[in-house]
């Protein structure tokens, strides 16, 4: 049976990216996976979760499973970092969450519940998009559509087109959204575009599903949620997921939640035991280190604030990175790059064709998607000259 299975070609970005750790050139540049690296070119620990990690070790009695809905703190915590504390829905008491492996396991408990509560549904995803949205959400069974977001011109939202395309989405579908930090183009709806999607929800009836995977990473926390935050004050109903890779750094650790903001208390508590068996047939049991560790950040008062700290300088240091960026690249090239500091979070497209990209990767060891999307946070200061002299040999 098994010998019939032929070998599949890897990830695209995976694939890349393990390419480029496989080139023996020095000067090589890495610019495939969305991970953080800081001025070493490493994924760094977060000291909030080294201090909250030698407190769990201390202090853990025992590897018994979590509740299916998760460790409480976490979710409470995640609830409130999201929503904002004083969260109207969270004080009606109609916001319910389950702890999930990474930000793709609550998309995929998102889209389970949505197919359970209506197998017919649409769901409208952005032209880009992030690729995995694609499979973790279309093999539930749901058909897709999309609506056209990004400008290749402007380096900006295409709002028009996108208003536009979602005027077909109807009662009934749902319409998958970035939180902030648009992955792969970075660039992100303004406050009022979020009103006119939010009037539009209310008249058509349909429902926004928003991924938020780079909380804090943009403008800062609270800003970085206020779109998402509009819809929830406005509607009866919204579906978040939620990261925690990003913003504390726990990418091994798979650590996310599925948010179900719904129209009463009853209503929530039935959705999570939607999302619970949900859980149960995927992968059964929550894994229990990321968000024991999250929890303890998100609800003590010290930790927090040394977390915080941390983020705010991490936010600081991708826009400065984006500033520096734009301008080498004018430098070595005599051409406009402005857009790369109006974007937001760790991503942006170059606007080089697929032919350029691939010369970089075979000429100068640079590497990035065809589409000519980056990892900004993988430019540091050791890299950034050569970065934009090789971007502007191939233009």
């Amino acid at each position: 049976m098994l010998e019939n299975l032929e070998l599949l070609p890897p990830d695209s970005i995976l694939g890349l990216s393990a390419a480029c750790r496989a080139d023996p050139n020095p000067d090589k540049v890495d610019l495939t996976i969305g991970i953080y690296m800081d001025e070493r070119g490493v994924c760094p620990v977060f000291e909030a979760v080294q201090q909250a990690q030698r407190a769990l070790v201390e202090q853990e009695i025992s590897k018994a499973y979590l509740a299916p809905a998760g460790d409480e703190l976490f979710n409470r915590g995640l609830q409130q970092l999201v929503l904002g504390s004083d969260s109207a829905a969270l004080a009606a008491g109609r916001v319910s969450s389950i702890q999930t492996p990474g930000g793709c396991g609550a998309l995929r408990i998102a889209a389970e519940v949505i197919h359970a509560a209506a197998p017919d549904a649409r769901v409208w995803v952005s032209d880009p998009t992030w690729p995995v949205h694609i499979p973790l959400i279309s093999s539930v069974g749901m058909p897709l559509e999309k609506y056209r977001y990004y400008d290749p011109a402007s380096h900006g939202v295409n709002f028009d087109g996108m208003v536009e395309d979602l005027k077909n989405a109807r009662a009934g579908d749902v319409v998958l959204l970035h939180g902030c930090c648009h992955n792969p183009c970075g660039a992100d709806l303004s406050l009022q575009q979020w009103g006119v999607i939010a009037d539009m929800a209310e008249q058509q009836g349909f429902m926004p599903f928003i991924d938020i995977a780079y909380q804090g990473l943009g403008d800062g926390l609270v800003e970085d949620a206020a779109g998402l935050r509009l819809l929830v004050s406005r509607l009866p109903e919204v579906i978040v997921a939620a990261s925690c890779s990003k913003n504390l750094g726990l990418y091994r650790e798979r650590t996310g939640a599925t948010i179900f903001v719904c129209r009463d208390e009853a209503n929530a508590q039935a959705i999570l035991s939607q999302a619970a068996v949900a859980a149960r047939r995927v992968y059964s049991m929550p894994p229990a280190h990321g968000a024991l560790l999250a929890g303890r950040i998100l609800t003590d008062e010290t930790l927090g604030e040394v977390w915080r700290t941390e983020l705010a300088a991490m936010c600081q240091r991708i826009n400065q990175l984006r500033s520096d960026l734009r301008g080498a690249l004018e430098k070595h090239s005599g051409l406009d790059f402005s857009f790369i500091e109006k974007e937001k979070g760790m991503f942006s497209f170059l606007g080089l064709s697929a032919e350029q990209a691939l010369r970089l990767r075979d000429e100068r060891s640079v590497y990035m998607l065809d589409s000519s999307r980056i990892n900004v946070a993988g430019v540091n200061a050791s890299n950034l000259e050569y970065l934009a002299e090789s971007v502007a040999s191939v233009l």
